[in-house]
C-alpha cells in the first residue's frame, strides 16, 4: 500500500499527501482510531494491489462524519476498483455509526473530483486559498455523501 500511495505522490497533483510514506507510517495510521475507522484494498488477480481506500474520524468534523482517503493505482483508473471500495467502505461506516462522508480533495485533482462526483458526493464547502506546502494555491473542495 506504501508504494501504491508513494507512486501517486511521486506523480503528483493529486493527494494533499506531499511526502513519501513508509509501510511502518501506513501501518501506525491502520491502529489509529480502530473502533472508528475503515480500511479496504482491492487485489489484483496476480497478487497485487491496485487501489486502497479508508475512513475515519476527524476532530476538524462532527463525529458523525467520516473523513475518506481514495487511492487507486495509476493507469487503472475508469476500471470500476474505486466503485468496489467505496462500496465496501459506505457499507462499513453504516454500521460504524456514521450517517455521512466527507470527501477533502484538492481542487485542482480534476480525476479525484469526478470520481466522488460519479458515486454520489456533492460539493459542500470550497476553500479557494487552501495551499499545499510549498505554498502554491490549490483551493480544497469538500464533498459529501449522506449515508
Amino acid at each position: 500500500m506504501a508504494a501504491l500511495l508513494n507512486q501517486i505522490i511521486s506523480a503528483g497533483g493529486t493527494t494533499a499527501i506531499e511526502t513519501a510514506v513508509s509501510g511502518n507510517a501506513l501501518r501506525e495510521w491502520m491502529q489509529t482510531e480502530t473502533d472508528r475507522s475503515t480500511w479496504h484494498v482491492a487485489v489484483g488477480t496476480g497478487g497485487d494491489i491496485q487501489g486502497f481506500q479508508w475512513a475515519e474520524p476527524n476532530p476538524d468534523q462532527p463525529a458523525e462524519a467520516a473523513n475518506i482517503a481514495s487511492f487507486v493505482r495509476p493507469g487503472t483508473t475508469g476500471q470500476g476498483v474505486g466503485g468496489l471500495l467505496f462500496k465496501a467502505t459506505q457499507t462499513a461506516c453504516r454500521t460504524l455509526g456514521y450517517t455521512w462522508i466527507n470527501a477533502a480533495i484538492r481542487s485542482d485533482n480534476t480525476s479525484g473530483l469526478g470520481y466522488y462526483a460519479r458515486i454520489g458526493f456533492v460539493d459542500w464547502k470550497t476553500d479557494p486559498n487552501k495551499a499545499i506546502s510549498d505554498g502554491t494555491v490549490t483551493g480544497k473542495t469538500y464533498k459529501r455523501y449522506d449515508l
